[in-house]
C-alpha cells in the first residue's frame, strides 16, 4: 500500500493511493500517527481497500501532500553511512553507526518550500531511504526488525553545514531547522519493496543530476541500523529512522555547492516516489 496525508499544513487528512488514484479515507482513519500504528492501523486500511466502501472519496490529483506520517516522537538519522559519501567529505568509514536526532519540528511536505534559515551560509541536501516504525521497539535483533516496521519513506535530510561544523556542539544544530525534513510523498508498506539492498537514490539541482547512488553502497544495512539504535533508545510507532545519503551532497563538491533562493531541488528513490522543493529565503513569516 501507498499511504499519504493531504491538506493544509496542520490540517492533513489520511489518504491512500489505489491504482494511481488518490482517495480520502478520513471517514475511517483519523491520522497516520503513533496511535494509528500501535492499534494495527495498517491492517484496518488493508481491509478498507478490500471492501472498497462508499466512504472512499476520490481526490483531485493536485491536492497538497503533507509529510507521509504525522509528527513522530523523533526522527533518528544516521550519518556517513555510504562509502562514497564518506570518501567525498574526507571522513574515515565509521566502525559503528553515527546517529543523531533531527527535530520533529523540521517535518515538511514533499513538495513544500525549503526555507534557508536566518544566518545560513551552507544549506545542503541529502536524499535518504528512511523507515517508519510500526510498533514499540527496544533491544531488537536484526532479524526481528522487519516485523517492527510500518513501511518506508523518502526523506530529504536538509542540512546547514556551517551550523553543524562551525558553530560548536552537535550536528543537531544544522539538522533540525524548520522545513529541513521533507518526508513522503508516500509511506510505502514493506511488502511493496521486498529488497532494500539495491535501490536507486538520486537528486537533481535545477535540473542537473547531483546524487546518483544506490543503497547497495551503505556501510550498515537498514535493518541493522534499526536494531543498533534500539540498543540505545526505545523507538515508538510512527518514529522515523533515516539511513544516510550517497555521494553528491553539496558539501562534497569542489568548490562546494549550497542552496540559494530560487533553486529547484528534486529527489527520489526506487519505489518511494519523488519530491520537488523550491528554495526560499527566511523572511520571518
Amino acid at each position: 500500500m501507498k499511504l499519504f496525508r493531504y491538506g493544509q499544513p496542520g490540517q492533513e487528512k489520511p489518504g491512500i493511493l489505489i491504482d494511481e488514484i488518490k482517495y480520502d479515507i478520513s471517514a475511517f482513519i483519523s491520522n497516520y500517527d503513533e496511535a494509528f500504528f500501535e492499534t494495527d492501523g495498517l491492517k484496518r486500511v488493508a481491509d478498507l481497500v478490500k471492501q472498497k466502501p462508499e466512504g472512499l472519496v476520490r481526490l483531485n490529483g493536485d491536492v497538497r501532500l503533507g509529510s507521509a506520517v504525522a509528527r513522530p516522537s523523533k526522527i533518528v538519522c544516521v550519518g556517513l553511512n555510504y562509502k562514497d559519501h564518506a570518501a567525498e567529505v574526507g571522513a574515515a568509514l565509521p566502525k559503528e553507526p553515527v546517529i543523531f536526532i533531527k527535530s520533529n519540528s523540521a517535518l515538511n511536505g514533499p513538495y513544500d518550500d525549503i526555507v534557508i534559515p536566518q544566518g545560513s551560509e551552507k544549506t545542503d541536501w541529502e536524499t535518504e531511504f528512511a523507515m517508519v516504525i510500526g510498533k514499540k521497539a527496544s533491544y531488537l535483533k536484526e532479524e526481528q526488525v522487519k516485523d517492527y516496521l510500518a513501511g518506508y519513506v523518502l526523506h530529504n535530510d536538509v542540512s546547514e553545514r556551517a551550523f553543524m561544523f562551525e558553530r560548536n556542539g552537535t550536528w543537531d544544530k544544522g539538522k533540525g531547522c524548520d522545513t529541513f525534513a521533507p518526508i513522503g510523498p508516500y509511506l510505502v508498506t514493506t511488502d511493496e519493496i521486498p529488497d532494500t539492498g539495491n535501490l536507486h537514490v538520486w537528486m537533481s539541482l535545477n535540473g542537473k543530476l547531483m546524487q546518483n547512488g544506490t543503497t547497495a553502497d551503505m556501510i550498515f544495512n537498514p535493518f541493522y541500523l534499526v536494531a543498533y539504535i534500539t540498543q540505545f533508545m526505545t523507538l515508538y510507532p510512527g518514529d522515523v529512522v533515516s539511513t544516510g545519503s550517497p555521494a553528491g551532497s553539496g558539501a562534497g563538491f569542489k568548490p562546494p555547492v549550497f542552496l540559494k533562493p530560487g533553486d529547484l531541488v528534486e529527489c527520489g528513490i526506487d519505489g518511494l516516489g519523488s519530491q520537488r522543493q523550491r528554495v526560499k529565503a527566511y523572511t520571518g513569516v
